[in-house]
C-alpha cells in the first residue's frame, strides 16, 4: 500500500506541476519538494539495506528518526525520577546539587520504594557522635612502602585520557587538587592533561602498558621510572580487569584515537586501541606479586597496588596464596564491581560477567583476613558510589576508601547521554572532537568537582556519627541491612558469614564450606 502510494503521489504530483506550469510557471517551485521526494523513495525501495525502507519509501524514515530520538524522549518524558539506568534522575539532579555547592536536602521524604527487595539502609543510633574530620583520610603504604599517600576517602576513578576529553582530565584534576583528593589515570597512560592542574595521582598500568612500553607492546622499566618519579604520581594501580569488561582489555574506538593519543600511548593513529586481556609481564599470581615488588622498587618506594573484577574465586585465593608464599603484599587491592562504567565494551561482558561490587566485598575481605594479611594492607571500592551511604555500606562491608567514576563525569556536565564510544559526547566529556570538548569550562567544573567530593564526604562522616561510631573504621557488616524475599530485612552479616582470622591456615577440611573447594583448588603458581 506504502509504495502504491508512493508512485501516485510522485508520479501525479509530478504530472500536475508540469501542466500546470504551462499556465502557471511558479508551479515549478514545488519540484524543489517532488524531486527529492522521489529520489529518496527511489532509493528507498531499490537500494536501501532496510526492509522497512523498501515497504515503506520515504514515509519509513520517520521509525529511523523517533529511534534516534528515543533516548532523549525517555529520559526527559517517560521515565521516573526513580528508574533511569544506570543512574537515575534523583541520583543525578543530587550530584549536580552538590556539585554546585548547594543543600542535598530533599522534601516530603524519600522517593523510593524502602521496601523494595534488594533496598539497602543502615542502623543508626539513639546515641550519635560527632566523628573527626581526620576519619574522612586514610593512609595508604604497608611495610616496604617509602613513600606511604594520604588518601581520601573518596577519590576519582580510573578513566583514561582519549575516553575522556583534554579539558574532561584537567577539570577532574583540577578538581582533585582543590579537595585534597586522588585522580586515577585510567589504562591510557600518563597525560600532559593529567599533570597540567597539579593534583595528585594514581597511575593505573593496564595490559597495554601505554605511556611506559616498547614498541612492540611490552613493560619498558625505564620509561615507567621516569614517569613514576613526578612528584605528582603518589600511587601505582596493576590493572588486572576491570568490571566493565572483565578479561577483555580496554577498548579505545578509531573515532577518537588522534595523532595526540597515539603519540601518548605509544601506538598508530585512527586505529582501534584494543589492550590485550592479559599482562604479558607475568602469568601467574607469583609473577604479579614480583611485578608489584619490581614496580615498588622502580618508584623509589611509593604504594604499589592492583585492581581487578572478581570473577573465578579461586583464582583470587591464589593471589592470597601466593602473598603468603613470597611474602611480597600490595599495599592496596581495588575492587571493581560488575556494575561499573566505561566507555567502550561488548554487551555481553558488561552484562553477564563478574561479581557485584558488595558480594565481592566481602569475599575479599573474608579472603584477606582468612590469611592474617587484612590488616597489613588497604582496600579500595569501586562500583556505583554516588552518596554518602554508599560508601558508608562500602566500607561496612570491607572496603577503607572508594572510587567514583560516572558521578565525577556528572559533576563535570556529563548528562548521560550513553554516546561515550561515538566520538560525538553533546557535553563535550567523553570526546576528542575540539568543537565538543571545549564546552567543559575548566575553572568552572573543577570546583564543581571538589564541592561534589567535599559534599558527600561530609554526609558520610555525618552518616558514621548518625550510626553512633565516632570512627568509619568501627563500621562492619552488621550495620548494613539489605531488604530481602518476604519483606525482610537481614544484616549483611546474616546473609555472609564473617570469617575468624587465619582461617584458611587452619586445617582445610575445616575451612567454611562456602570457601573450602575455591581454597583448595587455588595456586600461587597459576591462575
Amino acid at each position: 500500500m506504502a509504495r502504491r502510494a508512493f508512485f501516485l503521489i510522485a508520479g501525479a504530483g509530478l504530472l500536475a506541476i508540469v501542466i500546470i506550469a504551462f499556465f502557471w510557471p511558479p508551479v515549478l517551485w514545488f519540484l524543489i519538494f517532488f524531486i527529492p521526494y522521489t529520489a529518496i523513495g527511489l532509493y528507498d525501495l531499490y537500494l536501501s539495506g532496510q526492509n522497512v525502507l523498501r515497504n515503506y519509501p520515504v514515509i519509513g524514515h520517520l521509525r529511523y528518526g523517533l529511534e534516534f530520538i528515543s533516548p532523549e524522549i525517555r529520559q526527559y518524558f517517560i521515565e521516573t525520577n526513580e528508574s533511569g539506568r544506570p543512574y537515575d534522575r534523583l541520583q543525578r539532579d543530587l550530584v549536580s546539587r552538590r556539585s554546585e555547592n548547594k543543600p542535598g536536602f530533599q522534601p516530603f521524604g524519600t522517593q523510593y520504594d524502602i521496601t523494595d527487595t534488594g533496598y539497602n539502609s543502615a542502623n543508626h543510633s539513639l546515641a550519635p557522635k560527632k566523628v573527626s574530620e581526620t576519619s574522612s583520610r586514610v593512609t595508604f603504604g604497608g611495610s616496604e612502602c617509602k613513600q606511604p599517600y594520604d588518601a581520601s576517602r573518596l577519590n576519582i576513578s580510573a578513566m583514561s585520557f582519549g575516553a575522556l576529553s583534554p579539558n574532561a582530565i584537567r577539570a577532574l584534576n583540577a578538581g582533585a587538587k582543590i579537595g585534597s583528593f586522588a585522580h586515577n589515570t585510567g589504562e591510557g597512560g600518563l597525560s600532559p592533561y593529567h599533570l597540567q592542574e597539579g593534583g595528585d595521582i594514581i597511575w593505573q598500568i593496564g595490559t597495554g602498558y601505554f605511556g611506559c612500553r616498547t614498541k612492540d607492546g611490552h613493560f619498558d622499566p625505564a620509561q615507567f621510572k621516569d614517569k613514576a618519579a613526578n612528584d605528582a604520581v603518589k600511587m601505582i594501580e596493576i590493572k588486572l580487569s576491570q568490571g566493565a569488561k572483565p578479561s577483555h582489555g580496554g577498548v579505545l574506538p578509531a573515532a577518537k584515537v588522534d595523532e595526540e593519543i597515539a603519540r601518548i600511548r605509544g601506538v598508530e593513529p585512527h586505529r582501534d586501541v584494543i589492550s590485550p586481556p592479559a599482562h604479558s609481564t607475568f602469568s601467574t599470581p607469583e609473577g604479579l606479586l614480583e611485578y608489584v615488588a619490581q614496580l615498588r622498587d622502580l618508584t623509589g618506594g611509593k604504594p604499589i597496588g592492583f585492581k581487578l573484577c572478581i570473577g573465578k574465586r579461586s583464582e583470587f585465593m591464589g593471589i592470597c596464596k601466593a602473598m603468603l608464599k613470597t611474602n611480597i603484599l600490595p599495599d592496596f587491592i581495588t575492587i571493581d564491581g560488575a556494575e561499573g562504567g566505561t566507555g567502550a565494551a561488548p554487551v555481553e561482558f558488561s552484562d553477564r560477567l563478574g561479581e557485584e561490587i558488595n558480594e565481592a566485598l566481602v569475599f575479599v575481605h573474608n579472603c584477606l583476613v582468612g590469611t592474617n594479611v587484612r590488616d597489613k594492607l588497604k582496600v579500595i571500592a569501586s562500583g556505583k558510589v554516588i552518596t554518602g551511604f554508599h560508601i558508608v555500606e562500602k566500607i561496612a562491608l570491607g572496603a577503607d576508601t572508594c572510587n567514583a567514576a560516572r558521578t565525577m563525569l556528572f559533576a563535570i556536565g556529563c548528562i548521560q547521554a550513553i554516546r561515550c564510544n561515538t566520538n560525538t559526547c553533546p557535553s563535550g566529556v567523553a570526546t576528542q572532537d575540539p568543537k565538543r570538548w571545549r564546552a567543559v569550562d575548566v575553572e568552572v567544573r573543577k570546583y564543581n568537582v571538589a564541592n561534589y567530593h567535599n559534599q558527600t564526604v561530609d554526609s558520610f562522616l555525618d552518616l558514621v556519627g548518625a550510626m553512633g561510631y565516632d570512627s568509619p573504621d568501627k563500621l562492619g557488616p552488621n550495620d548494613i541491612l539489605r531488604r530481602v524475599a518476604n519483606h525482610l530485612n537481614r544484616s549483611y552479616a546474616f546473609i555472609y558469614d564473617q570469617l575468624e582470622p587465619g582461617h584458611f591456615l587452619k586445617d582445610e577440611a575445616t575451612i567454611h564450606p562456602d570457601y573450602r573447594d575455591h581454597w583448595m583448588r587455588a595456586r600461587a603458581e597459576a591462575f
